[in-house]
C-alpha cells in the first residue's frame, strides 16, 4: 500500500470528479462500474480518477472475482483531518493572540 503523501490528499480533492467519488465511497465501497453509474463521467475517466485517489493514498481496492472494489483509506482520511485539525487549531490560536493582545491594550 502506498504511503500517504501530506500534500497529495489535497491536491487529489481539488479535482471535482474526485470529491464525487470520495462522496461516493464514503456512503459504501464500489467497484469502477457503480460509481461511473452514478457519475456523469465515463468508466475509463473513474478508473484514472480512482488512480490518483489511490496514489494519495486516500482509497484502497481489493480484488473480488473479476472486479475491483474500492473504498476510502482510513488512514489516509485521518490524515487529512489531522492536518484541518492542526490548521484550525492554529487559526484558533492566532484569533486568541488578537484578543489577548487587544485586551492588554485597552487595560
Amino acid at each position: 500500500m502506498p504511503t500517504y503523501q501530506a500534500d497529495d490528499g489535497w491536491d487529489a480533492l481539488g479535482d471535482p470528479s474526485r470529491r464525487a467519488i470520495v462522496e461516493c465511497l464514503a456512503e459504501r465501497p464500489r467497484a469502477v462500474g457503480e460509481i461511473a453509474e452514478v457519475l456523469p463521467i465515463s468508466r475509463p475517466a473513474v478508473s484514472q480518477h480512482l488512480k490518483v485517489l489511490k496514489d494519495a493514498g486516500l482509497v484502497s481496492d481489493r480484488a473480488v472475482g473479476t472486479r475491483r472494489v474500492y473504498r476510502l483509506n482510513p488512514a489516509g482520511v485521518a490524515a487529512l483531518r489531522d492536518q484541518l485539525d492542526a490548521f484550525w487549531r492554529r487559526a484558533l490560536d492566532g484569533y486568541q493572540d488578537v484578543i489577548d493582545q487587544s485586551t492588554e491594550e485597552h487595560s
